[in-house]
């Protein structure tokens, strides 16, 4: 029986889903360090994480049984993609299921740092009763600036202009304004003009420290900022010093730098305690809809790539769906050199194997062909295909009732 692993309290459906295809899942709420994981990988074949645990090269390489990682979030970047896909491990992510639940928090934050809710909020709770319009705003008439127009960003522009904003965004991809939206070519425009700016982009290393102390001075004096990316974007010094001197009136963060491993335990920054700052414990994603809904996908993922091989929506292996026809399969993940497909094929009429179905698909340096076969004459096609040079990882399905999958890889 194949076995998965879910930590991070990945929502009970992935669970069910992945035991319903006859997978037996151990669950555990926290984050595993390096080592921890590599123990607990043991005897694992599929992981499922959140956004703490941290999967390395060196976990790769320890966990030979590893056939894929489930990422319960948008990012991948807790992944180090490039080793998992050298060791034949499929990785899977959640592109588009919390996209409206991280729209709504930003929305909120923005109507509730410019009507100052936060310091009103926080007086009533002290006994004052401090009722004044001071620094309060509306929304509408006012430019928001989004950084990153991906899934999010462009979502949030579109219900931004339905609250009566002006929406500008900068991205340093080529994307297509929605709705009345105006593109910007670069940072400073956008931090020229925005009352509210808010980060949406991605975990690659390139945006590490994109926003600091010379951005935030750019940006207009009483301008709110919000961070719902990643914490190693944002130079959280520098935002708390343009909070402390007046020149932002407010500011959200729900991503840091550091973050601790599981709920409960304590959480140190130097933004506690700002007026109007309002920080959130990485919840941007974190509904009960918005988690179901990643539960639902990436354990379907999953599931559909160690029973059938499919790698659609995979983001670090070539990608291709092969329709099921009832024979065996053969799924082969190689080095993308030439001649791989022909040698393969050789294979297969050397040992009297009748081809059904065949797909083949590449990505960089890999290749992945998946081959149906029925009419075997011989044994032992699987031994000589796992001894090509370009071999990563080889698996075996015989007539889609029984799921056996050879040791491998054969790659470094």
């Amino acid at each position: 029986m194949l076995r998965a692993l879910l930590l991070e309290n990945v929502h009970p459906v992935a669970a069910q889903n992945l035991r319903d295809a006859g997978i037996e899942v151990v669950e555990r709420s926290g984050a595993l360090d390096e080592n921890e994981l590599i123990e607990s990988l043991a005897d694992v074949q599929i992981l499922g994480i959140r956004s703490k645990t941290q999967v390395t090269r060196k976990v790769v390489e320890n966990a030979p049984g590893l056939l894929a990682v489930g990422t319960f979030s948008i990012g991948t970047n807790q992944i180090d993609l490039a080793a998992a896909a050298a060791h034949g491990v499929a990785v899977f992510n959640a592109p588009y299921s919390n996209t409206r639940s991280v729209v709504e928090l930003a929305l909120a934050e923005i109507i509730a740092l410019t009507r100052r809710l936060t310091v009103r909020d926080k007086a009533l709770h002290d006994g004052v009763w401090d009722k004044t319009a001071e620094g309060a705003h509306e929304v509408r008439g006012r430019t928001l600036g989004i950084i990153g127009y991906g899934n999010i960003g462009s979502q949030l522009s579109v219900l931004a202009e339905n609250l009566g904003m002006r929406v500008v965004f900068y991205d340093a991809a080529e994307k297509l304004a929605l709705g009345n939206a105006h593109r910007v070519e670069t940072l400073d425009e956008l931090l020229a003009v925005a009352d509210a700016v808010t980060i949406h982009v991605d975990g690659r290393p390139g945006n590490a420290g994109l926003f600091g102390a010379d951005l935030f001075d750019r940006m207009k004096p009483g301008a709110i900022f919000l961070n719902l990316s990643r914490g190693f974007v944002v130079d959280v010094a520098a935002l708390r010093e343009h909070i402390l001197s007046g020149h932002l009136s407010g500011a959200a963060v729900d991503v840091f730098p550091t973050e601790p491993k599981k709920r409960g335990d304590g959480f140190a920054s130097e933004l506690r305690g700002l007026d109007n700052v309002i920080l959130t414990p990485h919840v941007g994603g974190s509904t009960e809809e918005a988690q179901e809904a990643i539960g639902e996908f990436v354990s379907k993922k999953v599931r559909d790539y160690v029973q059938t091989g499919s790698t659609t929506l995979s983001v670090n292996l070539p990608n291709l769906q092969l329709e099921h026809t009832g024979v065996g399969r053969i799924m082969l993940l190689h080095r993308n050199v030439p001649g791989v497909l022909a040698a393969v094929n050789q294979v297969f009429a050397d040992h009297g194997a009748n081809i059904e179905a065949q797909m083949l698909a590449t990505r960089g340096d890999l290749g992945y062909v998946v081959t149906d076969i029925s009419d075997v004459t011989q044994r032992g096609a699987s031994v000589k295909l796992q001894e090509m040079a370009s071999t990563v990882r080889l698996r075996i399905r015989d007539a889609f009732e029984r799921p056996e999958f050879p040791p491998g890889p054969a790659a470094g």
